[in-house]
């Protein structure tokens, strides 16, 4: 198969000048195993504008032949969606059967094989490290091999062609994010202030539609559907059309939605708009048949964060910015007081969670209190708090014995609280308050674990099924949010430090920092990842590098948002 883009082609054509002249010289290999070629990633910044055309079956190809074409055709979804050039590998009676959307399965090229029987049938082995169900929803898998069973049979004309294969598609993990592409289903958080982002993945032809009708027309991914709200009411649905012209999307609505009063429509139209902006959408209009439903969107809270860390240091708490710590004001006296060993501060910065050295939890205040320990149980690890100035607490070595500790003083336990786990090293909540991410020790493995946050008034009442995200390659040392999708997590290598950039509903990037590392800090994007080893420097990211920025950090500090 090729990709079609001008710089593709004009490679292409190169290499084909160059094989014709090497094929005059001596000394070249003509036989033995095929080697990699152009790494895809050195293209990865054209990705988003790489289409494949996969090849059509040829004349008197074996089974295992038109299997391997039929399977490679999977890169391409065509103009139209449906995956046409796929079905040429198909009998009549199964081109208009075939699902190809029914799921995707991610694995590893290089651990293909086709193998053929005395019947025609073929059996293709694979290796999946993922999948991606009918819903666009992305499910990370243990890599084992797996066999798809197909049958084959000759047609009229003399050609094989296959006349019983699985639903679906199957992609290698180079090729998937090339085909499929990443979106954010958005929901409300339960107070209606926050948008929360359900990651699905849907190729990019037709994507306009396909967010909708997820978003519409579907409940949101069950380990987060008790944690978020939407402005639909169950029985609207969306017409599967959604027209884009000029960049304003149209989204045809069932009468039902005449039933929704001024607020809910506002409501119903940022969901849309929110959803429908990463695929090119500008503006989108509602209605009911061909008559326009008026309504504006409605503000939500941001969950960005300032871009200056936020560190304790010999001179104070406060942001570093030119070498300088800006305090926070009351906030910073309290801190350095508190002398903790770990800080996270509430969006208002009018409070912080705190450990302290003595190893308990404390709540810090902005008024210039002293600070007041909420939680004095043993083996505490770092805290963390939501938008409702709760702080969150659990030992080490009792995963389940979560508590979430209220601006009254009372305590509340969490119930459901990582079932299975024997520890837990780190966690953070995301800043809308609906998701926790934590890194835990389960059948003898660290792994990232996320949970939605099922809540009464505010209060936690307890949390949903865990989602396995990806395994940890070390002891995790700290886990953050980057972004409302992204976690980072830092852990201890046998040689370097590990940092997991992780999508929730995603797939996993893993890189090296150096040795020596300790903590981490997230701002609001990949970029603004911080790192701080044991001896006091601040590392920042450029590139691929981690560099040096800042001496003298006692604790790097993380941030829940900022004031509104």
């Amino acid at each position: 198969m090729s990709a079609v883009t001008a710089r593709r082609r004009g490679l292409a054509l190169l290499l084909a000048v160059c094989a014709a002249a090497l094929t005059a010289c001596a000394g070249f290999p003509t036989s033995g195993p095929i080697q990699p070629g152009v790494d895809p990633d050195d293209f990865a910044d054209e990705s988003r504008n790489v289409a494949f055309l996969p090849n059509r079956p040829q004349p008197g190809a074996t089974p295992a032949q038109i299997v391997e074409g039929f399977i490679d055709a999977g890169t391409g979804p065509g103009v139209g969606g449906d995956w046409a050039r796929a079905r040429e590998f198909l009998a009549p009676e199964l081109q208009h059967t075939w699902q190809p959307e029914a799921s995707v399965t991610v694995d590893v090229f290089a651990e293909r094989t086709y193998t053929e029987d005395e019947e025609g049938g073929v059996t293709f082995s694979l290796d999946a490290v993922a999948s991606v169900d009918d819903r666009g929803e992305y499910e990370r898998a243990e890599v084992a091999e797996r066999t798809m069973q197909f049958s084959l049979a000759k047609q009229p004309d003399g050609e094989w062609r296959i006349t019983a294969a699985p639903d679906g598609v199957v992609l290698d993990r180079e090729r998937f994010p090339r085909v499929f592409q990443r979106f954010s289903v958005m929901y409300f958080d339960p107070t209606g202030e926050y948008l929360v982002p359900d990651v699905r993945w849907f190729p990019t032809t037709n994507a306009p539609a396909r967010i909708t009708l997820a978003l519409v027309n579907q409940p949101p991914s069950e380990w987060l559907v008790d944690s978020v709200t939407s402005a639909f009411p169950e029985d609207v649905t969306a017409v599967p059309a959604v027209p884009v012209e000029e960049g304003v999307a149209q989204v045809e609505l069932s009468e039902q939605a005449l039933g929704a009063d001024q607020r809910q429509l506002n409501r119903m139209l940022t969901q849309l708009e929110a959803s429908l902006a990463p695929a090119g959408v500008l503006d989108v209009v509602m209605s009911v048949g061909a008559t326009p439903i008026p309504a504006e969107a409605v503000v939500t809270h941001s969950t960005r964060v300032p871009g200056a860390p936020l560190v304790l240091t010999e001179a104070g708490f406060g942001f570093l910015t030119g070498g300088e710590v800006d305090p926070v004001p009351g906030l910073s006296e309290a801190v350095a007081a508190a002398t903790p060993v770990s800080v996270q501060v509430a969006p208002n910065r009018d409070f912080a969670a705190a450990r302290l050295q003595n190893g308990t939890v404390a709540r810090l205040s902005a008024e210039g209190a002293d600070f007041v320990e909420v939680d004095p149980r043993a083996g505490l690890i770092d805290p963390t708090i939501d938008p409702f100035d709760i702080v969150w607490s659990v030992p080490r070595e009792q995963p389940a014995a979560l508590r979430a500790y209220l601006p009254s003083g009372d305590a509340v336990d969490v119930a459901d609280a990582w079932p299975d786990a024997t520890a837990i090293s780190a966690m953070s909540l995301s800043r809308d308050g609906t998701r926790i991410a934590a890194t835990v020790t389960a059948g003898g493995r660290t792994a990232l674990w996320v949970a939605g946050i099922v809540r009464d008034d505010g209060i936690p009442v307890r949390l949903g099924a865990p989602v396995a995200l990806a395994i940890v390659g070390g002891p995790a040392l700290g886990v953050t949010w980057l972004d409302d999708q992204t976690i980072g997590v830092l852990a201890m290598g046998e040689e370097d430090s590990i940092v997991l950039e992780q999508v929730v509903g995603g797939p996993t990037t893993t890189t090296n920092a150096p040795a020596g590392m300790t903590s981490i800090a997230g701002g609001s994007g990949v970029s603004s990842l911080r790192l701080r080893a044991a001896d006091g420097t601040l590392y920042v990211r450029r590139g691929t590098t981690w560099q040096p920025t800042a001496t003298g950090v006692v604790v790097l500090a993380t941030q829940q948002g900022a004031p509104q």
